[in-house]
């Protein structure tokens, strides 16, 4: 059963606790201070062969700190507990607890629940620990771009309705800073679909509220309770563009940068069920290992801006003098020298013990994507000025051979490439998984002319697409961009849903879900197209 999120039932639920009134500057509404109890359901992440990472949130009587107890059983009525652990919490937390249970058998389902002092039970959620050894096939949700003003989640609703879903990956963007009525627009926004704050979330407080307000969704909580879930930021859950240094959507009147990214860290942490770890490797038996990745805030270095050299006398000029300079630089990185040498040490040892497929999830995609010059004629005739800017600038950019988005791999092509080479210099059989275009793309990724893998990047869960600033049929846009674009073998850019990739010793198989609608509650949707990859090949085509 859907339940709207209004602002009246959200705070009668007390979702964020008394933690927040010990934050100076905060205020809300007397009624949060009457939520109690577990709030938000339960979750559980960082899975491994022989552990589990679970999660809660729960707010005791006094506002104060609790100690919580957590059972696992592999039956659905604990008749004999297996396994277990203790964690105290409160509102220096957020009241939020994560504890990680180990001892645990590999490949096995296990019912979790959490247990308060009062003896007072959490909801009853659904595990399952990474298998060990030989596997046959292993099936993961892959999600992006969680707007819940936008839209209903019924990307989650369809995958959670499922029962052939082993793993939940969530490539970023899994909630959005923005304040009401921004992005979406009040016209674009979904009835009932209401964020807390209204306000832009830039303080410790905010963050902490819009993350409540988003796990009040009984879509993701469902998922949540029923699979284990590998999640990593992108941008969003900072600000807009986010590197290490600032952020698109940061201004200097926000307060210092450092504090808010380290507020957004410390609450993704707190409401995810994910370990502080920044990046990890997870061996699904030996037939594949999934690398989580961080390419945002601790080493990115500032995206290139193209918009001033747009200003000088001769643009073109400009334009080419950026790509045989600035653009190439090796010292622009996404990852930062320290992870790029764990990534290669840990594929190397991944490659080295027989693991037939590396599997490595980035928040940005990869491919080389130009815009195709044709890209002038599809925009509506109502289009912003700043979308009109933006194809104008790709247009100009692909004519010397720049990518139109230097916030994804396209701004740091030195880094990709090393990427890639070492990838090829292992004898990798890569595969990537990647987010953050609202949009669905299938490319063979090449380096030095040679096939270096496939990137699978995913569509929105909500967020819109490229349909909403350009007035031509999608059809046309995709085969243009295929045609202009030699690593890109198929796209979609209207659809709304999630990936869902299916791996086995000899053949990855990737299906993009399309979801009927966003804009009511449905379970509802399909297969939009569905690539393979057979290993060895390193490429679709």
């Amino acid at each position: 059963m859907h339940h709207r999120i209004d602002r009246r039932s959200f705070m009668l639920t007390g979702s964020l606790g008394l933690g927040a009134f010990a934050i100076p500057g905060f205020a809300q509404t007397a009624t949060v201070a009457g939520g109690r109890g577990f709030t938000h359901s339960v979750a559980s992440g960082e899975p491994m062969a022989d552990s589990i990472l679970l999660w809660t949130r729960y707010v005791p009587a006094n506002g104060g700190a609790v100690e919580l107890k957590v059972e696992l059983s592999e039956t659905a009525d604990f008749a004999r507990v297996a396994a277990g652990g203790v964690q105290i919490t409160g509102p220096w937390r957020d009241h939020t607890a994560k504890i990680t249970v180990a001892g645990l058998t590999p490949g096995r389902i296990y019912h979790f629940r959490f247990v308060a002092p009062d003896g007072s039970f959490s909801p009853v959620g659904r595990t399952k620990t990474l298998p060990e050894g030989a596997v046959r096939r292993f099936r993961a949700a892959i999600f992006s771009c969680s707007n819940l003003p936008f839209g209903y989640f019924n990307a989650y609703a369809h995958a959670a309705a499922r029962d052939d879903i082993d793993l939940a990956v969530h490539l970023g963007d899994y909630l959005y800073e923005y304040p009401a009525g921004t992005y979406p627009s009040a016209k674009e926004a979904v009835p009932g679909r209401v964020i807390e704050p209204a306000t832009e979330m830039i303080h410790l407080a905010d963050y902490r509220l819009r993350y409540a307000s988003y796990r009040a969704d009984p879509d993701l909580q469902k998922l949540h309770s029923l699979v284990p879930m590998i999640v990593q930021w992108d941008d969003h859950e900072s600000a807009n563009d986010s590197w290490e240094g600032g952020a698109e959507n940061h201004q200097a009147d926000e307060g210092d940068w450092n504090a808010r990214r380290a507020a957004s860290i410390q609450v993704f942490r707190e409401w995810m069920p994910v370990s502080d770890e920044p990046w990890k490797a997870y061996d699904i038996g030996t037939l594949a290992t999934l690398f989580r990745t961080e390419t945002r805030l601790l080493a990115r270095t500032e995206q290139p801006d193209i918009a001033p050299l747009f200003k000088q006398a001769d643009p073109m000029a400009a334009l080419k003098a950026f790509r045989d300079g600035a653009w190439a630089d090796p010292g622009a990185t996404m990852m930062g020298s320290q992870q790029e040498d764990w990534l290669a040490h840990a594929m190397r040892a991944s490659v080295k013990a027989g693991q037939r497929w590396q599997v490595v999830g980035f928040g940005t995609i990869m491919g080389r994507t130009v815009m195709p010059l044709a890209a002038a004629s599809w925009l509506a005739p109502d289009a912003s000025e700043r979308s009109r800017n933006y194809v104008e600038a790709g247009i100009a950019a692909a004519k010397v051979g720049l990518p139109f988005n230097f916030d994804n791999w396209g701004g740091y092509p030195a880094a990709r490439a090393r990427f890639l080479t070492s990838s090829q210099a292992l004898g990798a059989n890569l595969v990537v998984i990647s987010g953050d275009s609202h949009n669905a793309w299938a490319y063979d990724l090449a380096q030095d002319g040679k096939p270096a893998g496939v990137e699978f990047a995913g569509h929105s869960v909500t967020s819109s697409g490229y349909e909403a600033g350009l007035g031509v049929d999608p059809k046309i846009l995709a085969a243009a961009l295929v045609e202009a674009n030699p690593e890109l073998k198929w796209c979609d850019t209207s659809r709304r849903g999630y990936m869902a990739m299916t791996i086995t010793p000899d053949r990855v198989t990737n299906d993009w879900i399309m979801v009927d609608t966003i804009k009511t509650p449905s379970a509802k949707g399909s297969i939009g197209h569905s690539v393979s990859i057979a290993r060895g090949r390193n490429m679709m085509a």
